[in-house]
């Protein structure tokens, strides 16, 4: 399994912005598809948005669409999400995840948790208002 590990996250006000990143290793990232969630307190861990392992399909949470964006870099083994315009209902902790898949599958992303085999600690993001 590839680890992953997430940073960046922190308290700010309304209107701010912040970068996560989630760093992998242990194994060949460019082969993960990889996907960032989040689960506020007392909620079901939701999707935010994904990657394919080829950067060229991304796919958003619609409260987010507009607001952030999920990029990759497979020199670096790393995964970012760029976070703007950040409101109090983005307040919670942020996963990154990762799931395999064959060069066939290049251009695949998912929205499902289930749907992924690796995930990182998580990362807290506070957003006063």
């Amino acid at each position: 399994q590839v680890q992953l590990v997430e940073s960046g996250g922190g308290l700010v006000q309304a209107g701010a912005s912040l970068r996560l990143s989630c760093a992998a290793s242990g194994r060949t990232f460019s082969n993960y598809a990889m996907g960032w969630f989040r689960q506020a307190p007392e909620k079901e861990r939701e999707f935010v948005s994904s990657i394919s392992r080829n950067g060229g399909t991304t796919h958003y949470a619609d409260s987010v669409k507009g607001r952030f964006t999920i990029s990759r870099d497979n020199a670096k083994d790393t995964v970012y999400l760029q976070m703007n315009s950040l409101k109090p209902e983005d307040t919670a902790v942020y996963y990154c995840a990762a799931r395999y898949l064959p060069p066939s599958l290049g251009g695949l992303t998912y929205r499902e948790a289930r749907d992924y085999t690796s995930w990182g600690q998580g990362t807290q993001v506070t957003v006063s208002s």
